[in-house]
């Protein structure tokens, strides 16, 4: 059975009373979760012990860094490796997102070796992929994330790749309030899990949660996530609104 998961990205967003209040909030609400699902954090570096030490009091829930370096150790003043991710208690890294990927120019081969680098140490990368709107308009939005899953992915063995959690970001729909149809998120989910099957079989592309990453919010989570291909949210914006959050984890099938 595929995890279903509900993960908060925070970006760079909340000074520490901020992010303790939120996540305090949220995590007081009596949520339900069903076998399978699980609620992801994905705070700030200042704010990861916090975070480890709140979701540590709860079942399913977990915390992510928003990135990590490529590289192991060494002198690289201000990049922080996944084995200090890991001995934190952290269990998941976003990996490749958009942001990271448009302002800090990071490449389909640098995130193959961050991919590496938190399999390595235990840890889970949320890996992201999606397309701008130019590739969007050129009709050629399948090609592109194709060959970010090929780049970055398709070295790895089926067991780790079966560590790895997928998230579909249409690039043209993040902090634009415009958002993919729930036909057009349905339609790329399907494909990156053909994609994988291509490669890896049926069995294993059947065991990866892909994640829908734009625009997601409290008024369009449940038609969403009844995608069958899709199988919870990357939340921005709606993640720092605890309400709104709430209401996005209980639209989890």
């Amino acid at each position: 059975m595929r995890k279903q998961i509900a993960a908060a990205n925070w970006k760079m967003n909340l000074n520490a009373d901020e992010a303790h209040q939120l996540l305090s909030k949220v995590l007081h609400t009596k949520l339900e979760l069903k076998p399978g699902q699980e609620i992801i954090f994905a705070v700030p570096f200042p704010y990861i012990s916090m975070a480890v030490k709140k979701c540590a009091e709860h079942n399913n829930v977990f915390v992510a860094a928003q990135n990590c370096s490529d590289k192991t150790s060494g002198a690289y003043t201000g990049e922080t490796s996944a084995i200090m991710l890991q001995s934190v208690g952290v269990q998941y890294v976003i990996i490749g997102h958009s942001e990271r990927r448009e302002y800090f120019n990071e490449t389909n081969e640098v995130l193959a070796k961050k991919i590496d680098q938190c399999l390595s140490h235990g840890l889970k990368p949320l890996f992201c992929c999606g397309e701008p709107l130019s590739i969007r308009e050129e009709g050629k939005e399948k090609e592109f994330v194709a060959e970010q899953l090929k780049q970055s992915l398709y070295h790895l063995s089926a067991d780790q790749l079966q560590q790895v959690v997928i998230a579909y970001e249409p690039i043209w729909a993040i902090g634009t309030g415009k958002t993919a149809t729930t036909q057009q998120a349905q339609d790329m989910h399907a494909f990156i899990r053909q994609q994988i099957e291509l490669k890896y079989g049926h069995h294993i592309a059947q065991t990866i949660s892909i994640l829908y990453g734009g625009s997601v919010k409290a008024a369009n989570a449940k038609d969403l996530f009844s995608q069958p291909d899709v199988d919870g949210g990357l939340v921005g914006g709606a993640s720092l609104n605890a309400e709104e959050f709430i209401t996005i984890i209980q639209s989890l099938d």
